[in-house]
C-alpha cells in the first residue's frame, strides 16, 4: 500500500519542482518588467535590391585617322572635362590646314580682282563704252569668285576641325578606364575605341518594384504623377553590399512610363550622392524608400508580443496590477521596435519582459521602465 502511495505522489512532486512557471499557492505574484509603448511620428520603408549606373558614360574614339603619338593620362585616373588624353600625329593635318589657308587667300584675291573688274565694267557701261554682255560676263566672274571664297572658307574650317581633332580631350568629368591602344599604333576615324570614361558623382541607382507596390506608392507618394519627372521627388537611402544599414542619401526622380510585360514590374531610378567616389557603376545595393506618409505610430519591442494560436497578443497591466491580453495586428519594424497597426492606443502599460510568468487575469509585481526612442 505504501509503495502505491509513493508511486502516485513522487511523480506529481517532481512535475511541480521541474516546472519554472508554476506558482506556489499563496506565493508572491511574479515579477515582470512593464513599460508604455513608444509613440512617435514614423514613416514605413520598403527595401529593394538594385544596381548603380553612371549618369554619363563616354566611349572615347578617334575622330581623325593617324599615328597615335602620345598618351597623356594614367589608367584609372580622375579626369576633368577638357583634359588632354591623346595626341595623334598633327603634321599631316597642319599641312592640310596651311594649304586650306593658302587656297582661301588665293580665292579672296580672285574675288577682289573680279569685284574691281565688275565695278570698272559697270562704269564703262553707263557711258556706252562697253557692251552689256561684257558687263554680265564680269558679274558672273565675280559671283564665281565669291563662291570659290565660300568653298575655300568651308575647306579651311574642316581643316581646322581635323587639326583640332588630333588632340583628343575628355568630354566629361569622371574616372577614365585603361588605354585600349598604345603609342605607335594607327587609329581609324570613328572606329578605334581608345578608352572609356564614366561620371561618378552623382550616380544613378536603378531598381524595379512590383505592380501592386507601385500602385500603392503612386497613390500615397504621388511618384510618377507630375507633369515632369522631378515634380514629385522622394528622398531615399541606399546601402552597399555588406553595410549594416542604408546611409547614402539620394532622391528618387525617375519612374518608367510602362509596366514590363514579362516581369510585371516598373523601373524606378534614384540619383545618389557620391562625393568620395566610393560607389562604382555596376555595384549592387539595397535602397530603402518610403512606403507611407508620416503618421503617429505605436511601437513596442518584439519581446512583448506573445502568441495565442494564430493570433498575436500583448499583456496589458491593469490598475490593480492584473494583466489582460489584447489582440494586436503587427506592422513592420522601425527603429528596433515593432509597429502595432491595431490593438493599442499608445497610453497603455504593457508587459515587455517576463511573459512566460504571467497568465491572463493574474496579478503581477511590475517593475516599470521607460523605453528609449530608438532601440539597437
Amino acid at each position: 500500500m505504501r509503495r502505491l502511495w509513493l508511486a502516485a505522489v513522487i511523480p506529481a512532486l517532481l512535475a511541480m519542482a521541474g516546472s519554472p512557471r508554476a506558482q506556489a499557492p499563496g506565493g508572491p505574484p511574479p515579477t515582470v518588467t512593464v513599460a508604455k509603448p513608444v509613440v512617435k511620428q514614423v514613416v514605413e520603408h520598403d527595401d529593394y535590391t538594385g544596381r548603380f549606373n553612371a549618369i554619363e558614360y563616354v566611349e572615347v574614339r578617334a575622330r581623325v585617322t593617324g599615328y597615335l603619338e602620345k598618351i597623356h593620362f594614367q589608367d584609372g585616373a580622375v579626369v576633368k572635362k577638357g583634359d588632354l588624353l591623346f595626341t595623334i600625329d598633327r603634321r599631316p593635318y597642319k599641312a592640310a590646314l596651311d594649304q586650306s589657308q593658302a587656297a582661301l587667300a588665293s580665292a579672296q584675291a580672285r574675288l577682289n580682282f573680279s569685284q574691281t573688274d565688275l565695278e570698272r565694267a559697270q562704269t564703262l557701261s553707263r557711258s556706252g563704252n562697253i557692251s552689256e554682255q561684257v558687263t554680265d560676263q564680269r558679274r558672273q566672274a565675280s559671283l564665281t569668285a565669291q563662291a570659290d571664297v565660300d568653298s575655300a572658307t568651308a575647306a579651311l574650317r574642316q581643316a581646322q576641325l581635323n587639326y583640332g581633332f588630333t588632340e583628343v580631350r575628355s568630354p566629361i568629368d569622371g574616372r577614365i578606364s585603361q588605354r585600349n591602344v598604345t603609342e605607335g599604333n594607327i587609329v581609324i576615324t570613328d572606329q578605334t575605341l581608345l578608352t572609356t570614361i564614366v561620371s561618378l558623382d552623382p550616380i544613378y541607382f536603378s531598381f524595379t518594384v512590383d505592380e501592386r507596390s507601385f500602385l500603392s506608392y503612386q497613390g500615397t507618394l504621388n511618384i510618377g504623377m507630375g507633369a515632369t519627372q522631378n515634380e514629385h521627388t522622394v528622398p531615399i537611402l541606399v546601402a552597399l553590399t555588406g553595410e549594416p544599414k542604408p546611409t547614402r542619401k539620394g532622391v528618387l526622380n525617375f519612374v518608367d512610363n510602362r509596366v514590363d510585360d514579362a516581369t510585371g514590374t516598373v523601373l524606378l531610378r534614384a540619383t545618389v550622392e557620391n562625393p568620395d567616389r566610393f560607389i562604382k557603376p555596376g555595384l549592387f545595393g539595397i535602397v530603402s524608400m518610403p512606403a507611407s506618409l508620416p503618421y503617429r505610430g505605436v511601437l513596442i519591442p518584439d519581446d512583448a508580443v506573445g502568441a495565442n494560436q494564430d493570433k498575436r497578443i500583448v499583456y496589458v497591466l491593469g490598475a490593480d496590477d492584473t494583466v489582460t491580453t489584447r489582440n494586436v495586428r503587427l506592422g513592420p519594424k522601425i527603429d528596433g521596435y515593432r509597429v502595432i497597426r491595431d490593438g493599442l492606443k499608445g497610453d497603455e502599460t504593457i508587459v515587455v519582459t517576463g511573459l512566460t510568468r504571467v497568465r491572463p487575469g493574474a496579478k503581477v509585481t511590475p517593475e516599470r521602465k521607460d523605453l528609449p526612442p530608438v532601440r539597437d
